[in-house]
């Protein structure tokens, strides 16, 4: 009996130090480098969290799309984030949209959630067959984050003996435990449409939290949250009648917080309304993403994996993440071929 007493707490102090072990290391990184958005890898999924000037960049009347991401799956209560997004297209020069996201994480019941609505003006065309186009978009919406103190431990709740007691009471009050605040965002997207080119250029900048909303889960209560600076740019290349190849690069900005991330995509055209896309990416310094999806006539589904290369997943046991994705497009009745490109699905 006393073995399985030994055994059962030397298991959990050795997951308490593990999770905090690895809470310490995120914390000091996030004090370091600053605060960073929640990220994806199959980030061209959600348009709203890329660029608010890809809204309507797809060839149809509108497009639903799902993303989920698991971080961290062997701790306890691992990162989760689901993201939807709706966009519709006009005959107007005018692209609406929608996007809802969620982030979860920690045993402590924190949630990070976006809501915001997008347009895009894509007046803006040129060349002899006005295929080369820009296009401006802006967002607007609400940030908001929660915990919840009931699911929380604190450190004089800990007895080095007995271990965690949940019915002693802690002396840590916390005075907030939930924040909202109005964001705004906005961004460009250039591409080459012109059909029949063996090379298709597409490339965007966007800031986000323009309106630098205030941090009330900071030291002081009036930090604020930083902008966040977004490149991207990709080609796509026609190497045949059936396949394509679609290098692409992302770089993030936010606070003193970096990411870079490089890769490509392969598309076969296996049947008509069916393409095969096979790929990865790289995040430098943190993963490398595989990724593999299906077209079947409106609707596209992704996977993807990271496998972690930095010394955070090494801390964590080799903790990696996933992600699935799903998207369907409402087609018009005449479709437009030339700007199918502009959508990159990975």
């Amino acid at each position: 009996m006393r073995e399985t007493f030994l055994h059962t707490k030397t298991t959990t102090m050795r997951n308490f130090f593990k999770a905090s072990c690895l809470l310490l290391t995120m914390c000091v990184a996030g004090a370091v480098k600053g605060q960073v958005d929640p990220h994806f890898s199959q980030y061209y999924v959600y348009p709203a969290w890329l660029n608010p000037a890809l809204t309507g960049a797809f060839d149809g009347e509108y497009r639903v799309s799902g993303v989920y991401r698991n971080q961290w799956g062997n701790i306890s209560s691992p990162f989760s984030t689901p993201g939807v997004s709706l966009d519709f297209t006009t005959d107007k020069n005018i692209n609406f949209g929608g996007s809802v996201l969620r982030q979860t994480a920690g045993n402590g019941g924190y949630s990070y959630m976006t809501a915001y609505g997008n347009v895009a003006y894509t007046g803006a065309r040129f060349g002899p067959n006005q295929t080369k186009r820009l296009v401006f978009g802006i967002q607007a919406g609400m940030i908001q984050r929660r915990f919840d103190r009931s699911k929380m431990t604190f450190g004089d709740q800990w007895n080095p003996i007995t271990g965690y007691n949940p019915n002693s009471s802690s002396m840590d009050n916390l005075s907030r435990t939930s924040a909202s605040a109005f964001d705004a965002g906005a961004g460009v997207m250039y591409f080459d449409a012109e059909p029949g080119k063996k090379s298709n250029l597409f490339l965007g900048f966007s800031v986000s939290h323009l309106t630098r909303p205030e941090d009330k889960f900071s030291g002081t209560g009036d930090a604020k949250i930083p902008m966040r600076f977004t490149g991207h740019a990709g080609m796509r290349f026609t190497l045949s009648d059936v396949f394509s190849l679609t290098p692409n690069i992302l770089y993030l900005k936010q606070g003193s917080a970096q990411e870079k991330m490089v890769g490509a995509y392969a598309t076969y055209k296996a049947a008509p309304g069916v393409d095969v896309m096979l790929g990865a990416n790289y995040r430098f310094e943190d993963a490398v993403s595989p990724f593999l999806g299906f077209t079947y006539k409106n609707m596209v589904i992704g996977a993807s994996y990271d496998v972690n290369t930095s010394d955070l997943g090494k801390l964590a046991n080799g903790s990696n993440s996933f992600e699935i994705s799903l998207s369907f497009i409402g087609k018009k009745a005449t479709k437009t071929p030339e700007i199918e490109f502009v959508c990159p699905r990975l």
